[in-house]
């Protein structure tokens, strides 16, 4: 299994107890899970939760949990929510006390919020500075519920939390720094997500062609007609491209972090797009039985759809994109 094998620690580095491979590695993993949208919280906590901590994290704090991490004995849950992506006012609210903080607020559509041991919360404080806090799954004050979603393979919570008090050492980072670290730690998720989309898009495209030469309709494949040729041709020209821009990303993730900056908008955006158009073709080319519960394809479908909406649509990750290039 994922566990077994290693692969929760998989670019976690070594005296953190990881295997100390790249994101390039980490890359892999994800498009092997993306291509058996397997039900796990291997973003949420491998990705969002560990790579939060490798960003902003003391020592301590890595030499503590990161082990965990990588053995699978701890689950994260990164509560942020748009206005925390955008570097604008988060929903929670962090009051100081003598021995450490109040935290106070609520966050929607946190990726397996309901399940996570550990939530790594942005809130603000009266100064108007945001920062990252640990807050324990189970701490009184913490309320979490799990919404009902589209796609049913990937679970959304959300995250109520009424005067949840920590202790000085749950900040990650000093005041303020929450808005410099989601922005690098959002780069890389999107740069995981694009490679999670592009095994996707892989098993959706087999599923055509192999469906277009078993099923027969007037004497011959339904893959000998034109029409279905074209749609087959367009559909190998987006998971090419596709293929492309993520590992490129994954390339700039582990050696370029300028590069990454204009990469992983531009993987996020194209992979999201070419999902959809995939998974939608993919539905098409099965006819009838596309449309069923009995076939997986409505489930490719539904998680091309969410993931073309998480952390950002296609518009807004172009919009960054632009912005970054400076047009």
């Amino acid at each position: 299994c994922i566990r077994d094998r290693g692969m929760l620690g998989v670019h976690i580095p070594e005296e953190y107890g990881g295997a100390g491979f790249t994101f390039k590695e980490l890359g892999v993993v994800m498009e092997e899970l993306g291509r058996g949208l397997t039900p796990i919280p291997f973003l949420s906590t491998v990705v969002l939760g560990a790579g939060a901590l490798l960003l902003a994290a003391t020592e301590t704090h890595k030499a503590e949990l990161l082990p965990l991490v990588a053995t699978g004995e701890l689950r994260l849950a990164l509560a942020v929510d748009d206005a925390d992506r955008d570097a604008d006012r988060p929903g929670c609210a962090v009051a100081l006390r003598p021995d450490g903080f109040t935290i106070s607020g609520s966050k929607s559509y946190v990726i397996d919020g309901h399940t996570a041991d550990l939530l790594v919360v942005a809130a603000e404080d009266n100064n108007g500075e945001s920062s990252l806090y640990l807050v324990p799954g189970d701490a009184t004050g913490v309320k979490r519920t799990r919404l009902e979603t589209m796609d049913m393979t990937r679970k959304l919570a959300r995250v109520d939390l009424e005067e949840v008090d920590v202790p000085t050492s749950a900040r990650l980072g000093g005041p303020g720094t929450a808005p410099a670290t989601l922005e690098q730690l959002f780069d890389l998720a999107v740069t995981a997500l694009a490679w999670e989309q592009l095994g996707g898009t892989q098993v959706c495209l087999d599923a055509s062609v192999e469906y277009a030469k078993a099923r027969h309709q007037f004497g011959r494949p339904i893959g000998s007609f034109q029409a279905v040729k074209h749609k087959c041709a367009d559909m190998l020209v987006r998971l090419e491209s596709a293929r492309s821009a993520a590992y490129h990303a994954g390339w700039a993730a582990a050696a370029d972090p300028d590069e990454l900056r204009i990469a992983a908008p531009l993987a996020k955006a194209y992979c999201s797009d070419a999902y959809c158009h995939v998974a939608a073709d993919n539905i098409q080319v099965h006819g009838g039985i596309g449309f069923t519960w009995e076939h997986d394809a409505h489930l490719y479908f539904k998680r091309a759809k969410s993931t073309q909406l998480l952390f950002g649509d296609s518009t807004h990750w172009r919009a960054v994109l632009a912005g970054r290039i400076g047009i």
